[in-house]
């Protein structure tokens, strides 16, 4: 009798120990699938392996873009022998360019080729730019040998030497600009934010990618910074290089643990089919609660399963798209209706999204204008300040390492003693777009911690610099600039991070890298809006009697102005901000049925 009972516990055991695993083999509630098409696992696919692939891939792809982009206009000048004008002019196309590339990839992501393909093929094409790169600097540029530095620039390059060098560096602005967008949405994929604990490791991803980038650019600028300064190109291009390959070869590894999204189809052919759908019926009447609007279900259109928006208020004639029509009623249950005369409830709200995400993204144009200047006026004011210590130089454009050393600091700060006090105190954490407002307020500081920072410069600068040649045009040492540039990287990791996420968990799932690319292109604007702003302020700043707020020679010239009116027009994009940011609506996605976790139980029973 007590062998029986023995038995009995130890089956008793064994049942048990099969239901805990059946339940840690359920299925990811977002629609997730894994290599092989079928619905994704929770605990053989995606989470923090995958991600943690993803975040070095992402590491090592920032140092080897940066390691060319960094002194690219340096290598115009001295390898190729442009003046400064043409080498800035065409580095800014360039830059233009791989954001212009980051709307070509989120395209191509999102319509027909799906993240991981998207992210694989252009990581290809920027190896192949990079290797091509180095080969040309390599074999034909650098000559005569042992050029390429400040003193011993190089001599005359043939046509067909300046088309390899140009075809290598476009190449690697398709690649990256194509990469860029996708593979952070493709690293948020890796997380079911349906499931709490995933769903918060989803938000800690996102800083932790910022952080990943901020450490290649840092390793990029500085290190690889200090060969290609010194004219030792080949070294630094063949170490970017390297990095990419690396960074390909992670990414590859990880390939059976990815959860993907199949691609959805153009977004812009649905977008059309609900604003022609919508013009047609607009006579037709509707209700306020939306009951009777049209939409598919996975038992009625089993080959649509992608996520279901759920219906908000606003935009209300964009509703008629989704109204069923006598004409119409017939061929609903069908499936077969015509997409010009009929659209589904997830269709006009993917539509109503995208206009609801524009002002947010508008305000964040501004901002960007903001950081632009650390890689322009930042570096110029620095460089009119007292730049040694002791024997030692320290080249203005290496101070941005407190910037990136701000952001790992601030990311900790936030992660570990900010989220978790607020969570505390409220009950909830701050949402992403408290946390862009914030990133907001701080960039209004870190201006007018530079203006002022420039009003003592000016008043410690010395009266007998008739040129910006002076060793030292002012005694204020260079180190004063690092609380303006420690308060960009805080507001980088309240407004970016927070961009990153509020643009990936708003977008709809036919639209995931677009909402990434829109952060992308937020900081291109930014670039050109800064450029546009500072011929408009030397315009009007310029006079007979005076050379204008941003002259040549910034001893005569007042930075501080300009500085102060970014503080206010970045103040009045807060206001603006904040009007948006009430007036925006979530969107919504309808729950996942039981049916799906049931099949992937099984799926888990056979060992598929």
């Amino acid at each position: 009798m007590g062998i029986l009972n023995s038995f009995q516990d130890q089956q008793g055991y064994v049942e048990e120990e099969n239901n805990q695993k059946k339940m840690t083999e359920t299925c990811t509630m977002d629609g997730a699938v894994d290599w092989n098409g079928r619905r994704a696992i929770r605990g053989r696919t995606g989470s923090w392996v995958a991600a943690v692939l993803i975040l070095v891939n992402q590491g090592l792809a920032t140092l080897a873009f940066f390691g060319v982009g960094v002194n690219l206009v340096l290598f115009l000048t001295r390898v190729l022998g442009q003046d400064n004008a043409e080498a800035a002019n065409n580095v800014s196309k360039w830059t233009g360019t791989v954001y212009i590339f980051s709307l070509l990839g989120a395209f191509l992501s999102d319509s027909y080729w799906g993240r991981y393909k998207t992210c694989a093929i252009f990581q290809v094409i920027f190896v192949i730019g990079l290797t091509l790169l180095s080969l040309t600097t390599y074999l034909f540029l650098l000559k005569p040998k042992g050029c390429g530095d400040e003193k011993s620039p190089c001599g005359e390059h043939s046509n067909f030497e300046f088309a390899l060098f140009y075809l290598s560096i476009y190449l690697i602005a398709l690649g990256n600009g194509g990469y860029q967008p996708t593979i952070a949405t493709f690293g948020a994929d890796q997380f079911d934010e349906d499931d709490p604990e995933e769903g918060h490791s989803k938000i800690a991803f996102f800083s932790y990618f910022y952080l990943a980038l901020n450490l290649g650019s840092l390793f990029s600028n500085t290190i690889l910074g200090y060969f290609e300064d010194k004219g030792i190109w080949t070294v630094g291009f063949w170490a970017s290089t390297g990095s990419a390959a690396m960074a390909l070869i992670l990414f590859l590894c990880g390939t059976p643990r990815y959860r993907h999204f199949k691609p959805q189809g153009n977004p812009l052919s649905r977008f059309c089919h609900v604003l022609v759908a919508a013009i047609r019926k607009w006579k037709v009447k509707i209700t306020s609660d939306g009951d009777d609007l049209y939409e598919e279900h996975l038992k009625q259109c089993p080959e649509n399963q992608s996520r279901k928006i759920l219906h908000t208020r606003g935009f209300k004639f964009l509703d008629r798209a989704a109204i069923i029509t006598s004409e119409e009623s017939n061929h609903v249950d069908k499936c077969a209706q015509n997409p010009w005369r009929l659209c589904t409830v997830t269709q006009v709200e993917e539509v109503k999204c995208v206009l609801r995400l524009l002002p947010i993204w508008l305000c964040t144009i501004l901002y960007s204008v903001v950081f632009t200047q650390m890689a322009s006026l930042f570096v110029e004011q620095g460089a009119v300040m007292k730049t040694t210590v002791s024997n030692f130089h320290i080249p203005p454009a290496s101070m941005s390492s407190f910037d990136i050393l701000s952001v790992a600091l601030f990311i900790f700060i936030y992660r570990r003693v900010l989220d978790p006090l607020v969570a505390k105190l409220r009950k909830r954490g701050l949402t992403e777009l408290q946390r862009m407002g914030i990133g907001l307020v701080i960039a209004i500081m870190a201006m007018i911690s530079a203006g002022v920072v420039e009003c003592f410069r000016l008043k410690y600068a010395r009266t007998d610099c008739a040129s910006t040649d002076c060793e030292s045009p002012s005694s204020l040492s260079i180190f004063w600039q690092v609380p303006q540039y420690m308060l960009v990287g805080a507001s980088e990791v309240f407004m970016y991070v927070g961009q990153l996420e509020f643009f990936n968990s708003q977008a709809p799932d036919g639209l995931k890298s677009f909402g990434s690319a829109l952060c992308m292109t937020s900081i291109s604007l930014g670039n050109y809006v800064s450029s546009l702003l500072v011929t408009i302020v030397m315009r009007f700043s310029s006079r007979d009697d005076m050379s204008g707020w941003i002259p040549g020679n910034l001893n005569r010239g007042h930075l501080d102005r300009f500085y102060f009116l970014l503080a206010a027009l970045t103040t009045a994009d807060l206001m603006v901000y904040i009007v948006c940011a009430k007036w925006y609506k979530y969107i919504k996605f309808e729950a996942k049925g039981g049916d799906d976790q049931n099949e992937c139980i099984r799926q888990a029973e056979l060992g598929v």
